[in-house]
């Protein structure tokens, strides 16, 4: 039997590498693009069917990805549930960046900063994220805990900011409680008293739309509490 000339072996060649290219790891630059894939998926399959009704197979269909994809980054459907709330937070820090406080008073100013920040949290899908983890607490009080923990460090986290932004420009940077080494801890009052009684609700309350017809004359009657006590030394 004869040897096959080169030119006929030369297409196993072509085939082997086209092999390798599509069924090995992802390259660097495509790998952020497929958890970017899976996590939107995630958060639509969640949402849709919630926690438990949600499987790592669905979410693999939908995210056009194979399950051990999932699994290379995620260890467990808890452990992708963390990532997708936590991304959704994340979200509301980059929101941020670009926005600043409006109003000609310091009063005014602060109250654009809790509008802007409970309109954000108040979106239908953000709040059906958080109470799929609210209605898991029993089952995974680790994964309840992990969810709210990150909600709270990350909106302190922007809280600060929003704060931070205001002390340089007027009476806000004269208060004891607006010190750079204090602020963070006045942040989370901020957070205590105007954002997180109206997010419970929220959480807790059918309706979001009457809520929204609410959201201003809380925030501005929470602010003015929240004011005065940093006037007088508070935080």
């Amino acid at each position: 039997m004869t040897e096959p000339s080169a030119t006929a072996r030369r297409p196993r060649k072509v085939s082997a590498k086209r092999a390798k290219v599509r069924f090995g790891r992802p390259p660097k630059e495509l790998a952020g693009e497929v958890e970017e894939r899976v996590l939107d998926a995630a958060r639509r399959i969640f949402l849709e069917h919630g926690f438990e009704g949600a499987s790592i197979d669905e979410i693999a269909q939908a995210a056009r990805s194979g399950k051990q994809t999932i699994y290379a980054r995620f260890r467990n459907k808890r452990e992708l549930f963390a990532a997708v709330i936590t991304r959704d937070m994340a979200s509301r820090i980059t929101q941020s960046g670009s926005v600043a406080p409006r109003g000609a008073s310091i009063e005014e100013r602060l109250s654009s900063a809790g509008v802007f920040m409970l309109v954000s949290a108040l979106e239908p899908e953000r709040i059906g994220l958080l109470r799929l983890a609210v209605a898991e607490t029993r089952r995974f009080p680790d994964l309840a805990s992990t969810v709210f923990r990150t909600a709270h460090e990350l909106s302190t986290e922007l809280a600060g900011r929003l704060l931070g932004e205001m002390t340089q420009s007027d009476e806000l940077g004269r208060l004891a409680a607006f010190a750079p080494e204090r602020i963070a801890l006045t942040a989370r009052f901020f957070l205590n008293l105007v954002v997180m009684p109206f997010l419970m609700r929220a959480l807790f309350e059918g309706n979001l739309d009457e809520l929204r017809g609410e959201l201003r004359l809380h925030v501005e009657r929470n602010v003015a509490f929240f004011l005065a006590g940093c006037r007088q030394g508070g935080a």
